[in-house]
C-alpha cells in the first residue's frame, strides 16, 4: 500500500507541526551534508523554528561568513548596507588603538622595553619624567591643604578654649556670689525675728516679797 500524498499546508496541530519540522529538518541537513560529502560541493544551510530556534550546517571546507560574502558577489546582492561596514570598520579601529594603548601601558610599567630602540624608550623617559613632577605637585598641594587645615583647627581650639575658660569664671563668680548672699542671710536673720520670740528679762515677784 502506497503513501498517502500530504496536501502541503500549515498543520494546525501543534505537536504534529513540531514532529514533522523535527523530521524535515534533520532530512534537509543530512541532504546537505550528503551532497558536501559526494560532490565536494560547499553547502551552507540555516533554518529557523517558528520559537525562533536556529539550526545550521556549514560544509568543513568553508563558512557561514564566507558563505554569505560569495552570495553576496555573485547575486549582486547586498546582505548589508554601507552603515554596517562602517561600524565594523570603527570597532576594528577602537580594538587596534586599544591594543596601542595597552602596548604603552606596559611600557610605562617598564615592561616589554628590550623590543625598543633608544629613540623610542626617549618618549617614555619623558611620559615618566612628566608624569612624576605632577605627582609631586598634587602631593605638595595635599601637605598646604592639611596644614591649611591644621592650622584652621588650631584656631578653633583656642577660639573654644577662650569661651569655656570664660564661661568658668563666669560660673565660679556666681558660685561665690550665691555663698556670700547665704552668709549675710544668716547674720541678719537674728534682728528679723518676731518680737514675740525675743528672750525678755527676768522680773522679780513683787507678791512674794511682800510676803
Amino acid at each position: 500500500m502506497g503513501r498517502g500524498k500530504i496536501e502541503i499546508k500549515r498543520i494546525e496541530n501543534s505537536t504534529n507541526r513540531q514532529v514533522t519540522f523535527s523530521k524535515r529538518r534533520n532530512g534537509i541537513i543530512k541532504k546537505a551534508r550528503e551532497i558536501s560529502v559526494l560532490c565536494d560541493a560547499q553547502v551552507s544551510v540555516v533554518i529557523f523554528s517558528s520559537s525562533g530556534k536556529m539550526s545550521e550546517y556549514c560544509s568543513p571546507s568553508t563558512s557561514l561568513s564566507k558563505m554569505l560574502e560569495k552570495y553576496q558577489q555573485n547575486s549582486g546582492r547586498r546582505l548589508w548596507d554601507a552603515k554596517h561596514e562602517n561600524l565594523s570598520a570603527e570597532i576594528d579601529r577602537v580594538k587596534k588603538e586599544n591594543d596601542n594603548m595597552q602596548i604603552e601601558l606596559r611600557h610605562l610599567k617598564g615592561e616589554d622595553l628590550n623590543s625598543l630602540n633608544p629613540k623610542e624608550l626617549i618618549p617614555i623617559e619623558e611620559a615618566l619624567q612628566n608624569g612624576l613632577t605632577n605627582v609631586r605637585d598634587k602631593q605638595m598641594d595635599y601637605l598646604k591643604m592639611l596644614k591649611k587645615n591644621e592650622s584652621l583647627l588650631e584656631e578653633e581650639n583656642k577660639r573654644l578654649s577662650y569661651i569655656l575658660h570664660h564661661q568658668q569664671m563666669a560660673m565660679n563668680g556666681n558660685v561665690r556670689d550665691m555663698e556670700l548672699g547665704y552668709h549675710q542671710k544668716d547674720r541678719d536673720y537674728p534682728s528679723q525675728m518676731p518680737m514675740a520670740f525675743r528672750v525678755q528679762p527676768i522680773q522679780p515677784n513683787l507678791q512674794e516679797d511682800k510676803q
